[in-house]
């Protein structure tokens, strides 16, 4: 193996055919795409030579500053609340439930198949306040509390906005975090059981450094999902209030 390795032609016959298919599926289109921004018109009128003109008036644009700062303020809170509430949920599979968990793993996956449509009609029925109330403000108003209009202020907006994908999204970390902690051995718990470790020490000093890799591969799929995310955002405020939740 170190032979077959250690040759670089070997390398490059194996590297070619994954290099050659992810630079034209992916490279040559964004290429493509970054040069029309230096041009103006559409495919009907045809193109026009624009120079720097879009990039500018991207950069200037009111609209587009707000848009990219609800990007950046989405991904990085939805990002975090994806994967912690899934590593959360997986250590409750590993270390509580155990080989019980099968049932409960596959309740948490469920969210994740259903239609993004379905998902985003479901939270606007449960956030809803007129023509009548859902419930959440249900229970608000049970509780003695005043109905909150969800989807008429961008703050609340973006609350439901991040409630709902991360209980949708929860699911595929906790399984892709489950599928990382089973790995560690049974012997390394025990003998830091053994030595006094236990709960919070365990978790901080054996088990969170030893699932690190897996947990980086589930920030880098949440955080490319995240930055591009675009449909469930829109089916359940289309952009708004105003352009508050705009992308």
């Amino acid at each position: 193996m170190k032979q077959v390795l250690g040759d670089r032609k070997t390398i490059a016959v194996l590297l070619a055919p994954a290099l050659v298919t992810y630079s034209v599926v992916m490279l040559a289109p964004m290429l493509w795409s970054l040069g029309y921004t230096l041009f103006a018109g559409n495919p009907v009128r045809g193109f026009t030579w624009s120079g720097l003109d879009n990039l500018t008036k991207l950069f200037t644009d009111p609209k587009a500053r707000q848009a990219i700062a609800f990007t950046i303020k989405y991904a990085l809170t939805v990002t975090t609340g994806q994967v912690l509430v899934g590593y959360l949920l997986a250590l409750l599979f590993v270390f509580f439930l155990k080989r019980a968990s099968g049932v409960i793993r596959t309740l948490t996956f469920f969210p994740v198949v259903l239609p993004t449509v379905a998902v985003s009609l479901l939270f606007e029925k449960l956030f809803e306040i007129a023509p009548t109330s859902g419930p959440v403000n249900s229970l608000i108003t049970a509780l003695g509390g005043q109905q909150v209009n969800w989807f008429g202020a961008g703050s609340t907006a973006f609350a439901v906005i991040a409630i709902m994908d991360i209980w949708r999204s929860m699911g595929f970390y906790a399984v892709l975090l489950y599928a990382g902690l089973v790995d560690i051995s049974e012997d390394v718990i025990e003998s830091a059981r053994l030595d006094g470790a236990g709960g919070w020490r365990l978790a901080r000093h054996i088990v969170l450094p030893m699932s690190w890799p897996v947990l980086i591969s589930a920030l880098i799929f949440s955080i490319n999902g995240t930055l591009k995310v675009f449909d469930s955002i829109y089916a359940l405020t289309a952009g708004g209030p105003g352009n508050q939740t705009t992308r």
